[in-house]
């Protein structure tokens, strides 16, 4: 059985869950979220906790068994407290600016990229150089900030670019100058 599938899933304070046509609402005074079940899983409602069973034990039901309780935790943590990420731009020059609902990106192109964020999801910029990216459903908050991360890659020999909060960059060294060669001799 799988380890993380058969733990219970605990109903925060302020949320409901309802399981209804396969699929699982889960609801609070900020946000609602819907996940549907996938064929061969189950979703129980038993008191303040919601319990995920395989009807099988097929291969795809026991590979679906865990992700399906680890999305419905997700859904619990995002209509409570939300989640975020952090972008930082490094380089002379690169700036983000919020222009109205979206952001525009000066990221050393010869034009300014303005990005429109989806639906419930907010951007809020901090010093020109730092980006929250904040909403309820986890999976587009990670596609939103992999989206904008996408304009400009860090570089692997500068380190210039859009990267995560923590991300760490290893540079690689440049072309070194080679001792001893092509000098002139005594």
């Amino acid at each position: 059985m799988s380890r993380i599938g058969k733990k219970p899933v605990t109903i925060p304070q302020g949320a409901t869950v309802t399981v209804k046509d396969g699929q699982v609402m889960v609801k609070s005074s900020q946000a609602e979220l819907s996940q549907k079940i996938p064929l061969g899983i189950e979703v129980k409602v038993k008191g303040n906790q919601v319990v995920v069973v395989r009807k099988s034990d097929s291969r795809q039901a026991k590979a679906l068994h865990g992700l399906t309780r680890s999305l419905i935790a997700n859904m619990m943590t995002g209509v409570i407290d939300g989640f975020q990420k952090i972008l930082e731009l490094h380089g002379t020059g690169y700036r983000v600016n919020p222009k109205g609902k979206g952001i525009e990106l000066s990221v050393g192109f010869s034009h300014p990229i303005t990005y429109e964020p989806p639906q419930d999801i907010t951007l809020e910029v901090k010093d020109r150089k730092i980006l929250t990216i904040k909403g309820f459903d986890k999976q587009l908050v990670g596609q939103v900030a992999s989206n904008i991360r996408q304009f400009r890659p860090p570089d692997a020999y500068k380190g210039k670019g859009i990267r995560y909060q923590d991300e760490l960059v290893r540079l690689k060294p440049g072309k070194a100058a080679k001792t001893g060669e092509g000098g002139l001799e005594a």
